[in-house]
This record gives C-alpha cells, sequence and structure tokens, in this order.
C-alpha cells in the first residue's frame, strides 16, 4: 500500500458499530420498525382484523374501568364492617364485598378475553411477515446466497419475526391505554383525596418513566451484543453441521467444538450481564413504587 494509501485510510473515519449508536439514533430505528409494523394492526383487506383490534381495545378500556373502580368497593365495605356490628351495615358490607370479588373476576376475564380476541392479530401479522421475509430472501442475489451464513442468517430471522406480536401489543395495549388509565387515577386522586396526592403519584410515575428509560436505553446494548453473541454461535454450529463431511474429512471435529464453545463462553457472559441488569431494573422500579406507596400512606396517617 501506499503511503497516500496509508494517510487515506488513517484519516478515515471508523464505521460505527450497532453497539456504537446513540441514544437518538436507537429511537429513530425504533420508530421505523414501529411505522413498519404498525399497518398490520389495520390491515385494508382484512375487515375481520380490524373487528377484532376494536374488540381488544373495548375489553381493555372495561378491565381499566374496572381497575379503577375497584379498590373503591373494596375501601367501602372495609368502612362498612368498621362501623359497627348492625345487621344493616354487615350486610351491606358482604354484599360490597361479593361486589368487589365480581369486580375483580371481571378484570381478569376482560384482560383474557382482551388476548384472545388479539391472539389473531399478531399470529396473522407473524405469519404475514415470515412470508414476506422468506421471499424477500430468495429474491436476492446468487452472490449473496453463495456467501451467506446460514446459521447466523436463520436465528435473525427467527428473533425478528417473533417480535413483531411482542411490538404490536406494545403499540395497541402499552402507549394510548397507559396515558388514558394515568389520567383517570390523576382525576380521581383530585377530587376524591386531594391535590397533594395527585402530585405526589405524579411524581413517582415521573422518577419511573425516568428510571425505567434510563436503565432500559442502557440494557439494550447488552440485549444486543447477547444477540450478536447467540447467532454467531448458532451460524458456527448450523454452518459446522452443513460441512460435515469436510469437517471430519479434515479431523477438525476439536476444533469447530473449540469454535462454537468459544462462542457460547461469549453468549454466556453477555446473558449474564443482561440478567444483572434485568434484575437492577426490577429491584429499582419496585423501590421507587414502594417509596411513592410510603409517601401517599404517611399522608393518609396525618
Amino acid at each position: 500500500m501506499s503511503a497516500k494509501a496509508q494517510s487515506a485510510a488513517l484519516q478515515q473515519p471508523n464505521q460505527p458499530t450497532p453497539n456504537d449508536k446513540s441514544a437518538a439514533d436507537e429511537r429513530r430505528s425504533g420508530m421505523r420498525t414501529i411505522m413498519r409494523v404498525a399497518p398490520y394492526l389495520w390491515p385494508k383487506d382484512r375487515m375481520d382484523i380490524r373487528l377484532r383490534v376494536v374488540g381488544s381495545l373495548l375489553f381493555l378500556i372495561l378491565s381499566k374501568v374496572l381497575s379503577i373502580y375497584s379498590p373503591f368497593l373494596y375501601g367501602a365495605a372495609v368502612d362498612a364492617l368498621s362501623d359497627g356490628g348492625m345487621p344493616l351495615f354487615a350486610l351491606g358490607a358482604v354484599g360490597l364485598i361479593v361486589a368487589y370479588g365480581g369486580a375483580r373476576i371481571m378484570l381478569r376475564g376482560f384482560e383474557q378475553l382482551r388476548d384472545v380476541v388479539f391472539a389473531v392479530v399478531g399470529q396473522r401479522a407473524l405469519r404475514r411477515l415470515a412470508l414476506e421475509t422468506f421471499v424477500h430472501i430468495h429474491r436476492l442475489s446468487m452472490r449473496y446466497h453463495i456467501t451467506r451464513k446460514t446459521g447466523g442468517l436463520s436465528r435473525i430471522v427467527e428473533r425478528g419475526v417473533k417480535g413483531v406480536e411482542f411490538l404490536l401489543r406494545f403499540l395497541l395495549f402499552s402507549m394510548g391505554p397507559l396515558v388514558l388509565e394515568l389520567l383517570g387515577i390523576a382525576t380521581v386522586m383530585l377530587f376524591v383525596f386531594g391535590p397533594e396526592y395527585m402530585v405526589t403519584i405524579f411524581i413517582t410515575i415521573g422518577i419511573y418513566v425516568w428510571f425505567t428509560f434510563a436503565v432500559t436505553e442502557w440494557r439494550v446494548k447488552l440485549r444486543r451484543k447477547m444477540n450478536e453473541q447467540d447467532t454467531d454461535a448458532n451460524q458456527k454450529a448450523i454452518d459446522s453441521l452443513l460441512n460435515f463431511e469436510t469437517v471430519k474429512y479434515f479431523s477438525a471435529e476439536q476444533r469447530e467444538a473449540d469454535r462454537y464453545d468459544g462462542a457460547m463462553r461469549g453468549y454466556e457472559e453477555a446473558a449474564l450481564k443482561t440478567s444483572y441488569s434485568l434484575a437492577l431494573l426490577n429491584f429499582g422500579q419496585s423501590l421507587i413504587i414502594t417509596l411513592g406507596l410510603i409517601a401517599v400512606l404517611v399522608m393518609a396517617a396525618n
């Protein structure tokens, strides 16, 4: 290589790897993925899928309403029991307890009905995306297929296709409904208990959301590293088995075993980091919720 070429190579910036992406790049990539998957929730040619989406939202709204209302039945039952032992109050308390139990049963029932109705939507989207991916791979050039890495490709396709149902559930059941539920709870807190309770709950939720986003952005890098190691290990295993005759001919069984073990060692280390970070996330979320609950209880006691 000439001195000029070496100088140009040294001055050329390094290409960013997937793990070097900034948080803004991650968010843009996530939004592109969401926009790509969202049309599966409302396909133009499938009225039955649309009706299932509407039905799922209806069951979701009913479950949220019961989730907000059922604690009032429980509180009324406790108040009725604490007022004395008169038969009328006792009968009222029993009725309220039965109503609370019925509300809880209906709440769980609506949640399960939501999942049952939506299951067809998720599985149909998974099937369509899997077919589109399969057809796209067959349309690629001969050069691509000659230099392919079958094991890694199959694992990437499997992981991506199976993530579709999770994304659809996130779009339909997590974003808008969560905001509506928070607004409903805030309204109840404001008019029933007072503004100080609403402010305390909003502060708790704000800290919870900030902590969750901060830790999750960090965990995404760990999770991606784990997926890369998993893909590498699967690639080495499948490609070695596909070339079984060559491996046997050169007596390279031990070499292939060492390569596979090295890939699995990397996956093990990445998976442990992912598990530890998940434990940190769960503990932090529980701590924030518990501290918020303690604050509300102290306010109620005073």
